[in-house]
């Protein structure tokens, strides 16, 4: 067993760096088995440091030293002490230039991390210690410096050669090779560095700034992908003028590239001037890619933009402010998708997400608070926590704040720590200077691990006519108990549905009495609208009150989640039922509700498709002391089926009003609401087993979209993957046949059959693994088809065999040795594993502690089985 890391990394510990770095200038030359890379730093001692440390101790990973010199003159052994993975001068003076020449290996370096090869590119990812693997370093994002990068490659094989910055200098080299110098104007910590060199194609366009300055854009992807970026650049654009009219943020370069790469850890990196993506974050076209993939690349690729100002014009200190920039980002980016598509349907998708991964993540052994207070490897906490929940706080400061005041703190902040390594307290204070509101109890929140619970009770005065609602709140605290500043978004509505009051409740002690006076009948509470805070609402909802507001609602994100709370009630009744072997029944009233749902409301497609969207089998689980894997899954499928049997005649009718399958794909609103709806159809109708719904509606659907429409290819392939009909083996082998040369729909033929419910999905899995469209050194490959599996098939991973269990150790243990970073991601599967009933519990605590004994394992591993083990 591989011993715990030598030292935890605490946040009370953090100090200055004793030295700073003021300019860099890097030379890369690359070869195919080696590279070299010569950095000459400027160094100077930080006189803001109050140690007396007179070596300079730099970081290193997997690096081999060539030669080390200080202002100019070579030093010998005496001189310095090094290792693979540090290097220390010793004695060094007050101001000084270091020169220090390395030789790297990318060709082997599956992790794909620092400076790597693969698919013939080179390629880096420095974030967060990937630079330490091409450089002896200060590797700290509080170490800001101006960069030059000189790069020296074979022209014909890496006719592209792109750094940070913008280019300077380009010429032809004698033997075939060429060299080209970018220099980037504005300090930066070196985890944004970016290197990438290959033989790419590129599509260009200009943004003409709010100042007038005109920026070239360009994307670069792999040769043949050209008719796959155009949608990217348009995102692009939309997200440069977005930040401008929302934030008032102008882009700051000549030049603005996106690279896109095939094998990359990560969905897209930040890296200032040129992002690095992953291809499944641009590449789309109809035919090819989704609705769902069409907006998540509009997503990511505006919250890479939106880095440039918050994340690297200001960066974040240390590595536990790491919410600074990731949270912020992510509300960005929310807020850009909110406006640009359906407000209603972005915060339902970015709540979903929340409760289906962050809260389970809150309440299982990896919880922490979204500032951390320490950790083993930083790579394990990139999670649930600190993006999303992080983007929830800052969300509840701009609810609290008020639009206007929330635009003003940003301002400020901007303002005053432009070209700085902030911290989460700056942001924080920034909100309060700008508006005058004191956040002190609100920091709370970014301290506290858990998911708190909001308790809710009513009572009505009918002779004095005060309704009263009776708040309080609770999480298990891991500092001070001290309650939260919890703001809750409520409305009344009278028992015709109309709303007759609305307001923003402040919640600021373990328990308040909020009283609404003049209301003239008892009201249905319309609780936490637009889920105003990251909590979990406890109120008692009849089954009436639940189809009210379900029916009427007027905040339509209530509306939804009235729905959910019904189904989850009437589910996990059900449940109930079955584990006591009572016979299963759904109320009539449940029925006529969804019935009132398809043939009412007709104003938005994507909010019936949504509604009709149960919750899921991880959601239910969730809500249960111990998770009934099996009666999970059969009472979830007998709701769905009940559905289907009582309104088949209206989804089919519903079906063919929204499905057009000859008409040209296109992105908007109205197109994609009908995608959506047909699709929501399409799956109900299809756990209806009938071989006239297949014959006549689901295998034609596929037969004709296949060729030109990717939204309706994958809602038949998954309606059929997820049945045991005969033609399903051809369908799914005609759909390989014809996309089997584009890897990015190969992976979502992965996922379709790792995610299928069907009894021989694990020996699917396994049989896939060995197919020749998986490649278990590429993440992509790894995350569609084991990741897929893991984290969004609970009832065929949870197989009471345990036989899935055994199955993704070795998947764990072989990825470990080459990438440590997916291996981790995997092994978070098991983190919940206390959860289930105790024949699961000992397979899933075997499978942990045999991981944990085996030999060579990474920190990254290591330390996610450990805490799932034992916190």
């Amino acid at each position: 067993m591989k011993k715990a890391p030598e030292k935890t990394i605490y946040l009370r510990d953090y100090t200055v760096p004793p030295f700073l770095i003021d300019k860099v200038d890097l030379q890369f030359v690359l070869e195919e088995k080696e590279t070299y890379v010569t950095a000459t730093l400027q160094i100077t001692r930080n006189k803001a440091s109050k140690t007396e440390e007179k070596d300079l101790h730099l970081n290193g990973d997997s690096l081999e030293l060539v030669s080390v010199a200080l202002n100019g003159h070579a030093l010998n052994e005496t001189q310095y002490q090094y290792s693979p993975s540090n290097l220390t001068i010793f004695d060094v003076p007050e101001k000084f230039s270091l020169n220090v020449k390395t030789k790297i290996k990318p060709e082997e370096n599956t992790a794909l991390s620092g400076l790597y090869k693969s698919s013939g590119n080179f390629c880096t990812q420095c974030e967060p210690h990937g630079f330490r693997r091409i450089m002896y370093y200060l590797d700290r994002p509080d170490v800001m410096a101006k960069f030059s990068t000189e790069i020296i490659a074979d022209k014909k094989r890496y006719p592209i050669l792109l750094s940070n910055g913008n280019m300077v200098e380009s010429k032809d080299l004698s033997d075939g090779k060429h060299y080209v110098k970018w220099e980037d104007p504005f300090k930066k910590p070196c985890y944004l560095f970016a290197l990438v060199a290959g033989d790419l194609e590129f599509i260009e366009d200009t943004f003409k700034t709010m100042k007038g300055r005109h920026v070239l854009l360009r994307i670069y992807v792999e040769k043949g992908n050209l008719d796959k970026s155009h949608h990217a650049m348009q995102a692009l654009k939309k997200a440069m003028r977005w930040d401008e009219e929302n934030y008032g943020r102008e882009y700051d370069l000549d030049i603005y590239m996106i690279v896109a790469v095939s094998d990359f850890n990560m969905g897209a990196m930040e890296n200032k001037g040129l992002n690095i993506f992953n291809t499944q974050y641009i590449l789309a076209k109809p035919e090819t890619a989704s609705d769902f993939d069409y907006i998540h690349i509009e997503s990511v690729i505006a919250h890479e933009y939106f880095h440039n100002w918050t994340g690297n014009r200001v960066t974040c200190r240390d590595w536990f402010q790491l919410s600074l920039k990731e949270g912020l980002t992510v509300f960005r980016d929310q807020s850009f998708t909110a406006d640009t598509t359906s407000k209603t349907v972005a915060r339902i998708d970015d709540v979903d997400h929340l409760r289906n991964f962050q809260f389970a993540e809150d309440a299982g052994p990896l919880r922490h608070p979204v500032r951390p207070d320490s950790y083993e490897e930083i790579n394990n906490f990139y999670t649930a926590t600190v993006y999303n929940k992080g983007a929830e706080l800052i969300r509840m400061q701009r609810t609290i704040l008020g639009n206007e005041l929330f635009r003003l703190g940003m301002d400020f902040y901007f303002a005053t720590f432009d070209g700085c390594a902030a911290t989460i307290e700056d942001f924080v204070s920034s909100m309060e200077k700008a508006s005058g509101i004191s956040l002190q109890q609100f920091r709370l929140w970014y301290s506290e691990a858990g998911t708190p619970i909001v308790n809710i009770q009513d009572h009505y005065d009918e002779i004095t006519n005060i309704y009263t609602l009776h708040v309080t709140q609770n999480i298990e605290t891991t500092t001070e108990k001290k309650p939260l500043h919890i703001p809750i978004k409520i409305g009344l509505l009278k028992r015709d549905g109309k709303e007759i009051h609305h307001e923003l409740l402040q919640l600021k002690e373990f328990s308040y009495d909020f009283h609404f006076k003049n209301i003239n009948e008892k009201p249905t509470p319309s609780l936490l609208r637009d889920f105003s805070a990251p909590v979990k609402v406890v109120f008692d909802y009849s089954d009436a009150a639940l189809q009210l507001l379900f029916k009427h609602d007027n905040n339509l994100f209530n509306r939804r989640d009235a729905g959910q709370r019904y189904a989850l009630k009437v589910m996990l009744n059900l449940i109930n039922n079955y584990q006591h072997k009572k016979p299963l029944s759904l109320p009539h009233d449940f029925l006529a509700t969804f019935e009132y749902l398809l043939e009412n409301m007709h104003e938005d497609k994507l909010m019936i498709a949504e509604c009709l969207n149960l919750p899921s089998e991880k959601y239910i689980g969730e809500q249960m002391p111990i998770i009934d894997v099996d009666a999970i899954h059969h009472v979830r499928e007998y709701v769905i089926k009940a559905l289907a049997l009582k309104l088949k005649n209206i989804f089919i009718r519903i079906y063919e009003k929204n499905n057009d399958l000859q008409s040209p794909y296109q992105f908007n609103l109205d197109a994609i609401g009908k995608r959506r709806l047909s699709s929501m159809c399409l799956f109900y109708l299809g756990r209806l087993d009938d071989p006239a719904i297949y014959k006549n509606i689901i295998m034609p659907q596929f037969e004709t979209a296949i060729s030109h429409n990717m939204t309706d290819t994958m809602a038949s392939l998954r309606a059929i993957t997820d049945s045991t009909f005969e033609g399903r083996e051809k369908a799914l082998n005609d759909f390989y046949e014809k996309w089997k040369d584009d890897a990015l729909v190969v992976d979502k033929w992965l996922s379709t059959q790792a995610t299928s419910i069907v009894k021989t999905t694990l020996k699917t899995v396994k049989e896939l693994t060995k197919h020749p469209a998986f490649d278990i050194k590429n993440p992509n490959k790894v995350y569609s088809l084991i990741n897929a599996f893991c984290f969004r098939n609970q009832v065929r991973f949870h197989d009471a065999s345990g036989e899935s269990y055994e199955f993704i150790k070795n998947i764990i243990l072989e990825v470990d040795a080459l990438n440590p970073q997916v291996a981790s991601r995997i092994a978070k599967a098991f983190s919940d594993w206390k959860r289930f009933d105790n024949e699961r519990k000992h397979l899933m605590q075997k499978v942990l502690q045999d991981i944990l004994h085996h030999k060579n394992l990474s920190n990254d591993v290591h330390e996610m089985v450990s805490k799932s083990l034992y916190l």
